[in-house]
């Protein structure tokens, strides 16, 4: 990342650039965003809350520019990714690692394969897939900064269009269907790539790691946790000094109706950990968010519990969907938990290709809003 005439701009020429870029996810923040939002509303040694992180890119943000973060997101995939950018280990490290589970992966043969679905097959090569089993098996993504280091890399490529990734032609944003995958691979006549593990995931690695690792000049905590319960732990840190008030709240709540984000992340689940087939069946905070009840009650729940951390001079900067039911949802959440502060809405309108049309839908998409709210003096 770099500033510009007073724009933030990606860039791979850095490390910081380079690193931010790990984790293909649905929705996600544009970098440039987080970047401008942080510089903008922040200084040096402030504190950041999102308790909607998604991949970290605000957390990632504020820590590579001399700013404090804390973020929490409740799917496994995204936690991977952030944990992995904010905290990578070092380069000599990983490669061992993935050294030691090409190794063990040659006992994870044909006979291992049994348990999982036709898909498997049909997405992987037999020595990818026994690369994966080990790596599912072998790595403590959750409590090893090495593990965790590598099983980002690996799902960021876990699934890709042909030639990309290590899968047959997939969109890496997004993991499709099971039984229409297969329908799909066989109709164009796709087979697997024939790649070697090792040698595809160590040109990653040199690309990732050619211009080093950022610098942790900030502070950055990514929690995996439903926020409802841990914005309560954060408050009782707050309380007993451990932590600092937060100078600004960024985040992008899940949007109403929209996607089922676990769902669509079902294949990289899987490798945490995760059933072999996408199902729907989670609870009402991993789910779709198509009940509007539940829907009301996470933002209130969220946004009630961010208003006691929030220092006086605060800022809360929210990138909302402009359909009107969520629009409405969150304006009202925030001008009930924040009454008392100034609320600035500015659209964002869609004027280029939205992700979705990477999945076949062409409708007219309103855009997005960002709700800027400041405490009056």
């Amino acid at each position: 990342m770099i500033q510009k005439d007073g724009h933030w701009q990606h860039t791979y020429e850095n490390a910081v650039g380079r690193w931010a870029g790990i984790g293909p996810y649905y929705a996600m923040f544009p970098n440039e965003f987080a970047f401008s939002v942080i510089s903008q509303f922040t200084a040096k040694g402030d504190w950041v809350l999102d308790p909607f992180a998604g991949r970290f890119s605000s957390i990632y943000a504020a820590t590579s520019q001399e700013r404090n973060g804390v973020g929490i997101e409740i799917n496994p995939v995204g936690w991977v990714y952030g944990q992995s950018k904010l905290h990578p280990a070092p380069r000599e490290l990983v490669e061992e690692r993935l050294k030691q589970i090409c190794y063990r992966a040659r006992y994870f043969g044909t006979r291992s394969f049994k348990t999982l679905p036709d898909f498997f097959l049909h997405c992987y090569t037999p020595r990818v897939l026994s690369f994966l089993l080990a790596a599912k098996n072998d790595l403590d993504w959750k409590n090893n900064t090495v593990d965790t280091t590598l099983m980002g890399l690996i799902l960021v490529f876990l699934h890709a269009k042909q030639g990309s990734g290590l899968s047959n032609q997939m969109r890496q944003s997004k993991a499709m269907a099971p039984d229409y995958s297969v329908r799909w691979w066989h109709y164009h006549d796709m087979k697997p790539p024939d790649l070697d593990p090792l040698g595809f995931l160590q040109s990653k690695i040199d690309w990732r790691y050619k211009k080093g690792i950022p610098a942790e000049v900030g502070d950055g905590t990514a929690s995996l946790a439903d926020s409802t319960i841990e914005m309560v732990h954060i408050a009782s840190e707050i309380e007993a000094g451990k932590l600092s008030k937060f100078r600004l709240l960024l985040t992008s709540p899940p949007y109403y109706d929209i996607t089922h984000y676990h769902y669509d992340q079902w294949l990289r689940y899987w490798m945490l950990g995760g059933p072999s087939w996408p199902s729907k069946a989670e609870d009402k905070h991993r789910g779709r968010f198509s009940s509007q009840t539940a829907y009301r009650e996470l933002l209130d729940t969220v946004f009630m519990q961010a208003s006691q951390v929030m220092a006086d001079d605060a800022i809360v900067y929210v990138r909302t969907d402009k359909r009107q039911f969520t629009l409405d949802s969150t304006r009202e959440s925030l001008q009930r938990h924040f009454p008392n502060w100034e609320l600035k809405e500015t659209d964002r309108p869609i004027t280029g290709q939205t992700q979705t049309v990477l999945f076949g839908d062409y409708s007219r998409k309103p855009g997005e809003v960002d709700l800027v709210l400041r405490s009056r003096p």
